[in-house]
């Protein structure tokens, strides 16, 4: 196997500030040290130190620290390198460390070294981006305690799990002839119980981490002066859209993050939709209808002031920008403060109704609760590790895996099939942690991070 080559890159983000760091990682390390510094700094001591270029002239002065492997973040020698934060003078120190032999660092390259050297597994490195994401202090919580391996334990006791049960079904395949009964039923039917039970769990963790880390997608739709774009800037608590009396104002899709509770919410307001022989508002109504079709949630807004003898009646069946089936949604009654109603939900229905008022805040707070409650969001987040789709598809797999084993295993004790079965739900519950993962997968998850993490 060839020796890694030596890497390097600024590890703070771009811009000016006070400090600035420098990043290196490889077998050249010391070397590059000892060139650009004079010296080899001790190992896990803050150094103060000139960074000189080529003729000796100093660049700048920091601090050098220097991890020698393989006790450092990489796994490789480290060496960081902490300067002035403007971004003219750490190119002109990258630039030097480069010409001393170093490669320019790809994305995400220090964690998938990491991760080759066994310093982490997938999903901790996944964690490590997640945390530099985190876009709510739940969020941050649950990054940290995957980067601290909570998900990556939870999987590998699943796993355990899984393994011993092979190992009676193994036996019980290798020694056929043999009167000892390796899997009695009762016995068989606990052991099951408890994986499901343990996928159950582990799945519904991931699913609320998943969701803070990425939110749910709400889009608010309706036709014009349903009071969308007012309802946007009372959860947004700021003026982001124009409201206007004269309908078709909103013409393009207007997005905002809010936070729910530590739940992030990604809002999209809409055109209204109607018919329409304007060609710019006709693209909104188009893009619009694009946006509902790949929504979470649909906020479908009625004007409660306006007569109807049913409340779908205002909804756009029959039209082409009819709700997309699938997509789920609610009926929210806006503008209660021309009807003098209280804020209140609807009767138990399908879909929900809610009645409130964008204009004086009347009813938010129940929209707010809503929309947290039909994500199955709790806003506390003890022992929540965060998630992504990957993971969740890997554990749906797993699922279905172990599922098609249990009823191979009762409709015909057929233990060679059933085996296997156990074999590929092991297979997909290792993607997560990246014990098997193709390059084409690892390449696609560290494309994603930081340059210099």
């Amino acid at each position: 196997m060839l020796e890694p080559d030596t890497i390097a890159a600024i590890a703070t983000a771009p811009g000016r500030g006070a400090v600035g760091v420098i990043r290196v990682s490889g077998p050249e390390a010391p070397a590059v040290a000892q060139r650009l510094l004079g010296k080899l700094p001790a190992p896990r001591q803050a150094t103060l130190a000139r960074f000189s270029d080529v003729d000796g002239a100093t660049l700048d002065q920091g601090l050098a620290i220097y991890f020698p492997a393989p006790a450092s973040f990489t796994g490789e020698h480290v060496l960081e390198l902490q300067g002035h934060g403007g971004g003219l003078v750490l190119d002109l120190v990258l630039k030097r460390v480069l010409q001393l032999g170093c490669r320019a660092a790809r994305a995400g390259e220090f964690s998938e070294r990491a991760f080759l050297n066994g310093k982490m597994d997938i999903a901790q490195a996944e964690a490590v981006a997640d945390l530099i994401n985190a876009s709510t202090a739940a969020g941050a919580r649950a990054a940290v305690r995957s980067m601290q391996g909570e998900f990556s334990a939870q999987v590998h006791a699943l796993q355990s799990q899984l393994t011993e049960l092979r190992i009676y079904v193994e036996a019980a395949i290798d020694f056929p002839d043999e009167e000892l009964d390796f899997l009695p039923a009762e016995g068989l039917g606990l052991r099951l119980e408890r994986i499901f039970m343990a996928f159950d769990a582990i799945t519904a963790a991931a699913r609320h981490g998943a969701l803070l880390r990425e939110g749910i997608n709400v889009v608010l739709a309706g036709k014009p002066n349903a009071g969308k774009s007012s309802l946007l800037n009372r959860l947004a608590g700021e003026d982001v859209a124009i409201v206007a009396a004269a309908p078709g104002t909103t013409r393009d899709l207007l997005r905002r993050q809010i936070n729910l509770d530590g739940m992030p919410v990604n809002l999209v307001d809409t055109a209204g939709l109607r018919p329409t022989l304007d060609d710019i508002e006709a693209e909104g109504v188009r893009r619009a209808t694009a946006e509902i079709a790949r929504a979470d949630h649909v906020l479908y807004l009625l004007d409660a002031s306006t007569p109807a003898a049913e409340p779908r009646a205002q909804l756009p069946s029959g039209e082409p920008f009819g709700l997309p089936s699938g997509v789920p949604f609610t009926l929210v009654f806006t503008k209660i403060d021309l009807t003098g109603q209280p804020p209140h939900r609807g009767p138990v229905s399908e879909p929900p109704h809610l009645y409130l008022s964008a204009l004086t805040g009347q009813g938010v707070d129940l929209l707010r609760e809503h929309l947290k409650g039909v994500v199955g969001f709790q806003p506390s987040d003890a022992g929540t590790f965060t998630a992504r789709r990957r993971h969740l598809d890997a554990l749906g797999r797993a699922r279905v895996s172990m599922q098609t084993a249990a009823n191979v295993l009762q409709s015909s004790r057929a233990f060679e099939l059933f085996a296997d079965d156990l074999r590929m739900a092991q297979i997909s519950l290792s993607e997560i942690t990246g014990e098997v993962t193709s390059d084409d997968l690892l390449g696609e998850i560290f494309s994603s991070f930081c340059i210099g993490k």
